[in-house]
């Protein structure tokens, strides 16, 4: 069996805390290769850790907020200026089409009618559903953080390893079935005990550590209060620029 690769483009928060870029991963397996989740500084953060935008078939998205899907405009649209020939799979919430096309729109007026050299395959993820993506199993589970269309966790099935990831959320028993028996789960910790509605801390998640079931846990999505209490802790957390081989 093939090792996978998950290289982490951004670990942040929405606002930059502590330096670091917005949520992106890229993973590299026989299944393919592709990004969860393309916040808005996720183009940047390929070039700066030498990730070729071209060698990407998917991006599977969690929610539609800016620090999670904004990359993408700034993606296609380099991608058409590096004259890209071969298809590219853009995969989240249903609206996931729209919300691009707007945002498209907002950023780079008419850009969205522009017509690429490269197909464009949206593809809308029912909830609970084992959706096939190439050689991807991709299957979402609705979580409690509004951002206009169903925000979900992702349970990513990449050959006979499992990635499971939070994306953001309050707690909820959902996430329990996202990362039971994954090699990897990756979850958000933006604060470290303050609760507030819609996000995860990490006192909260190490309540429910044991229950988890996981291989292996890595923290994301770190705000700078969890960033100031990084020293000193029992889990693995992401940097950018890392990488976690499975």
């Amino acid at each position: 069996m093939s090792q996978i690769e998950i290289k982490v483009l951004g670990s942040g928060d929405a606002f930059g805390s502590g330096g670091r870029f917005q949520a992106c991963f890229y993973i590299q397996s026989e299944a393919g290769r592709f990004l969860i989740d393309c916040g808005s500084s996720s183009l940047i953060a390929m070039k700066r850790f030498g990730v070729d935008p071209s060698a990407v078939d998917m991006i599977l998205l969690s929610h539609l907020h800016g620090d999670h899907f904004g990359g993408i405009p700034f993606f296609i649209l380099d991608a058409q200026f590096a004259r890209r020939a071969h298809p590219l799979v853009i995969a989240g919430p249903p609206g996931v089409k729209r919300r691009i096309q707007e945002a498209m729109e907002v950023l780079f007026p008419r850009s969205s009618k522009s017509e690429q050299k490269f197909a464009i395959e949206f593809i809308e993820l029912p909830e609970r559903s084992n959706t096939a993506i190439g050689s991807l199993k991709v299957t979402p589970f609705s979580v409690i953080h509004p951002s206009g269309d169903t925000p979900y966790a992702l349970r990513v099935q990449c050959g006979e390893k499992v990635i499971g990831y939070s994306g953001d959320t309050e707690w909820t028993e959902t996430l329990l079935e996202v990362s039971r028996g994954a090699d990897l789960f990756l979850c958000e910790a933006y604060f470290f005990e303050k609760n507030i509605k819609f996000h995860l801390s990490y006192r909260t998640l190490m309540e429910h550590r044991a229950q988890l079931g996981c291989r292996k846990l890595v923290l994301t999505h770190m705000g700078n209060d969890m960033l100031n209490h990084l020293r000193g802790l029992d889990v693995e957390w992401a940097e950018d620029g890392k990488s976690i081989f499975l």
